[in-house]
């Protein structure tokens, strides 16, 4: 009431002023994180006083993408110093035991969106949140997508290089474009040369927002392989899931059930279908981000066996479940599955992990794009609304050693390679990261196979308040994780500081471009063109 002093006692008033401060603030240094005291464990204010820049892992199987072997780790000022069995230490280093445990690379999720402004929202998780919740997972790199402002390239790399301020571990970028004009080529030219961005993202779907044309497409696709860069693509015909909407809408199905409806498998394959013939046509490397159906894998499938390179990416999500949480009758079960492609039927997500264990596809994202249960209430009366995303960051690791590894259908080592070393190596950043070489950065897990996970939202480190993969139980626990040569994850605690992150420039011209202007050669040799016109019989 006016006129009226309302005491508030000093604990609320801190809990106001942190509020505050990290709502409010729009940069913050390290030594302003501090003070507000945001962090997990000792790490409030710079890194843990605990942690050893000297660390001996000890006794472990340590697993690469192509070798398994008894070794010690030894680690020292954040770099894999030595690799090999017998390593003999001194007092100042800390030794970890994994005798019966996997030493392995820490993993590298491709796919994110922390602080993204989508749908008249934001994700939840931002560089801090999103982060520390992958560290408990044992993530210790992620990629994400930079989206521009207004069109300007530059304009969305400075505003991501503003929100990752906060980081925890180590991040790269993407870049999406999503519209073509000179200032926008020039852009890519300095996103690759200056900014360390190999990657641009092209949207085929989300009409009137991110979608672009067949012919910006193509301009893209022609720019990124002049620069030596990956086009990747979100695969679905936006047009047709317009009027799929309509429909829906006309039906009077305006519930969750009905984003699934309105985009099914076979505007995924013919998206995929279109962008992987586009991209053979100007003969430039692909990446299919989060292949969700069947139908998207096939055209794959048929483009890498005739030679094309064709990358396809999974989401765990799509790996694991199917799509019948999206007709339960309460709406904020329903509505937390709401993602783009959407969860496809049972059946889908067994053939995916196939195609994983059979090489068709090569890696495995998340997509984690987090809105909680009140953002996703925009759409209670129209699933339109409803802002596009699930979660993913943490439970990565576990939910695909448990279904891959633990039910034959891959090794260990294969593990290593579609968790963290083939997006290592697809980025043009192996072996620094994705490998425990002597001279790597010092980001491992030591996976317990014989211990035990349940995923929750009420343990969860995510600032969701739902979890798609609520109540899922399983074999192979991430029980350390060291990022950066830090011990971050241990016993169940996270122990990390915001601005202990570092940015991973990413170099043109990975692998994908090996042989390219070969092909490009044979293909002029082919064309048996021009031809010497005789003009005189005319």
């Amino acid at each position: 009431m006016m006129g009226m002093d309302i005491p508030i006692p000093r604990m609320g008033f801190a809990l106001l002023l942190l509020f505050a401060l990290f709502v409010f603030s729009p940069v913050f240094g390290s030594d302003q994180f501090c003070d507000a005291g945001i962090g997990y464990g000792d790490s409030q204010c710079g890194l843990s006083s605990s942690s050893s820049s000297k660390i001996l892992i000890k006794g472990g199987t340590v697993v690469n993408a192509h070798l398994i072997e008894i070794a010690d780790v030894y680690v020292e000022n954040g770099i894999i110093a030595a690799v090999k069995p017998n390593i003999k230490v001194g007092d100042d280093v800390t030794v970890i035991d994994a005798t019966g445990k996997f030493v392995m690379p820490g993993g590298i999720d491709p796919h994110t969106h922390l602080a993204m402004e989508f749908m008249g929202t934001e994700t939840i998780d931002d560089f801090f949140s999103g982060q520390a919740a992958a560290l408990a997972g044992g993530t210790t790199m992620h990629i994400d997508f930079v989206i521009p402002v207004k069109g300007s390239l530059s304009a969305g790399f400075e505003a991501y290089v503003e929100k990752a301020k906060k980081s925890c571990m180590d991040y790269g970028f993407h870049m999406a474009i999503t519209k073509w004009d000179e200032t926008v080529s020039k852009d890519m030219e300095i996103m690759v040369t200056e900014k360390g961005i190999n990657s641009f993202k092209f949207f085929l779907a989300y009409k009137g927002a991110l979608m672009i044309n067949d012919e910006l497409l193509l301009e893209g696709f022609k720019k990124c392989k002049s620069l030596g860069a990956l086009a990747m693509v979100h695969a679905e015909n936006g047009d047709a899931v317009f009027e799929g909407q309509k429909r829906m809408i006309e039906l009077g199905i305006t519930g969750p059930e009905g984003h699934a409806l309105s985009r099914p498998p076979v505007l995924e394959g013919e998206a995929t279908a279109r962008a992987i013939r586009l991209a053979g046509f100007v003969n430039t490397p692909l990446y299919v981000v989060h292949v969700m159906s069947t139908d998207a894998m096939e055209e794959i499938a048929i483009a890498r066996k005739s030679g094309q390179k064709v990358i396809g990416e999974p989401v765990v999500s799509g790996l694991v479940l199917d799509d019948s949480g999206l007709w339960d009758p309460d709406f904020k079960t329903a509505a937390k599955f709401v993602m783009s492609p959407p969860i496809r039927a049972a059946g889908h997500g067994k053939a995916l992990q196939g195609g994983l264990s059979t090489g068709i596809l090569q890696l495995v994202g998340t997509d984690h794009c987090a809105f909680n249960s009140t953002q996703k209430a925009l759409g209670i009366d129209d699933f339109r609304k409803i802002p596009n995303g699930v979660n993913g960051i943490e439970e990565r690791m576990h939910l695909v050693w448990d279904t891959m590894v633990e039910s034959g259908q891959i090794s260990v080592m294969d593990y290593v390679r579609i968790t963290s070393t083939e997006c290592a190596r697809i980025f043009n950043i192996f072996p620094r990261k994705g490998a425990i070489f002597v001279g790597s950065d010092a980001d491992i897990i030591i996976l317990n196979p014989n211990s035990s996970f349940e995923i929750t939202a009420t343990t969860h480190h995510s600032r969701l308040d739902t979890n798609v993969f609520e109540g899922r139980r399983g074999k192979g626990r991430v029980e350390v994780t060291i990022a950066g040569g830090r011990v971050v994850w241990e016993n169940g605690k996270l122990n990390v500081a915001p601005a202990s992150g570092k940015y991973v420039e990413m170099p043109p011209f990975g692998y994908l471009f090996n042989g390219i202007d070969k092909s490009d050669e044979r293909y002029i040799s082919s064309l048996r063109a021009p031809v010497k016109q005789l003009k005189d019989s005319v």
